[in-house]
C-alpha cells in the first residue's frame, strides 16, 4: 500500500509540475469595477449565455443593471442559469430574457434575428460568445463542419441579421470570442468542410482565426456607421468547452487539480468582454483584439486584409446572403 501511495505521489507530482509548464499560472486577474448603472437602459445580447464565460459575463452585465437577452440552444439550462445569475446579482439588477438560438441551424439563426428585429427597439451590443472545441467530427443542419458552422458561420449570419438594428441603435459594440490557438489554424478555402479529412483541434483553431479575420473586415466594412466590433483572447478558463477532450480516467482527478490551479474561472475569463462590453476606453475602438483588457499584437495571418476579404465572401455565399 505504502508503495502503491509512493508512485501516485510520484506520477501525481509529474504531471503536476508539467502541468504548471503547460499551463503557468498567469497572474491574479483583477475584477473590473464600473459604477452600478454603467448599462442601465443598455441591451446587450450574449450568445451561449447559459455556462462558463457567457454565464459569468451575463452575471456581470446584470449588475450593472442591462437588459441581458440570453441566446442559448439548451432553454431548459438557459432558465438554470438565469436563476443562477438572478441570485447573484443583488437586489438591484437589470433584466434577463431568454430566447432559444442554435447557432448550428440557419434556420434557428433567421428566427432568432426575425424575433429580435421585431420585437426589440435596439441592441447596444451583441457578444458573439458561443462555440464548440474538438467535438468529433459531425455536421451542422446546413452540412456545414460543426465547429466551422457554429463557432464562425453561425456569428457571421447572426451579426449580419442584425446589422441594421446595430446600426440604427449607433453607438453600439460587436464584441467576439475568439481563442489564442487560433495561432495553430488557417483557412482552408479548398475544404471549409473539413471533407477530405478533419482534424478537431486545427479546425478550432480555423474557426478561431475565422473569427478574427471577419473581426477585422467587418470593421472596414461598419467605419463610419457608430457600430464597433472587437476580439478578444480570453485565455484558458475553466468551462464546459472542453467537454470533448478525451482525458484517461486515472488522469482526470489530476487534470481537474490542476484546472483549479492554473486557469481561470469564468469570471476571471469574463473580464475582457466585459471591458469591451462596458469601458469608455474603448469607445470608438474598431478592428482590434485584446487580452486581459489590453490590445493584444496578434500574427499576420489574422490580420490579412485580403484573406478576410476572401473569407467574407465565402461566408456570405455559403450562408445564402448572396442568394
Amino acid at each position: 500500500m505504502s508503495t502503491a501511495v509512493l508512485v501516485a505521489a510520484v506520477v501525481g507530482g509529474g504531471v503536476l509540475l508539467l502541468m504548471r509548464r503547460l499551463f503557468p499560472r498567469q497572474k491574479a486577474v483583477k475584477l473590473l469595477s464600473y459604477p452600478a448603472d454603467t448599462m442601465r437602459g443598455k441591451t446587450v445580447i450574449v450568445t451561449g449565455a447559459n455556462c462558463g464565460i457567457g454565464k459569468a459575463l451575463s452575471g456581470e452585465l446584470l449588475k450593472l443593471h442591462a437588459r441581458v437577452i440570453m441566446a442559448c440552444r439548451d432553454r431548459q439550462s438557459a432558465e438554470e442559469a438565469a436563476k443562477d445569475i438572478k441570485r447573484g446579482a443583488g437586489p438591484e439588477q437589470g433584466e434577463v430574457v431568454i430566447k432559444h438560438l442554435d447557432l448550428a441551424s440557419l434556420r434557428s439563426v433567421r428566427k432568432f434575428c426575425e424575433e429580435i428585429n421585431e420585437e426589440e427597439s435596439k441592441i447596444d451590443v451583441l457578444v458573439n460568445n458561443a462555440g464548440l472545441y474538438q467535438c468529433p467530427y459531425t455536421k451542422t443542419e446546413d452540412g456545414f463542419e460543426m465547429q466551422f458552422g457554429v463557432n464562425h458561420l453561425g456569428h457571421f449570419l447572426l451579426t449580419h441579421l442584425l446589422l441594421d438594428l446595430l446600426k440604427s441603435s449607433a453607438p453600439s459594440r460587436i464584441v467576439v470570442v475568439s481563442s489564442k490557438l487560433y495561432k495553430y489554424g488557417h483557412i482552408n478555402f479548398d475544404d471549409l468542410n473539413s471533407e477530405s479529412s478533419y482534424n478537431k483541434s486545427f479546425c478550432y483553431s480555423q474557426s478561431k482565426i475565422a473569427n478574427l479575420l471577419f473581426t477585422l473586415e467587418l470593421s472596414r466594412q461598419l467605419e463610419g456607421t457608430g457600430v464597433t466590433v472587437n476580439a478578444l483572447t480570453p485565455g484558458i478558463v475553466r468551462t464546459r468547452l472542453g467537454r470533448h477532450v478525451q482525458i484517461p480516467l486515472l488522469a482526470k482527478p489530476l487534470f481537474y487539480l490542476a484546472s483549479y490551479l492554473f486557469f481561470k474561472s469564468p469570471l476571471e475569463g469574463a473580464q475582457t468582454p466585459l471591458y469591451l462590453c462596458c469601458s469608455p476606453e474603448v469607445e470608438g475602438v474598431s478592428g482590434k483584439c485584446f487580452a486581459n483588457c489590453e490590445e493584444e499584437q496578434l500574427m499576420e495571418k489574422a490580420t490579412d486584409e485580403q484573406v478576410a476579404k476572401r473569407l467574407w465572401d465565402v461566408s456570405r455565399t455559403m450562408v445564402g446572403l448572396d442568394n
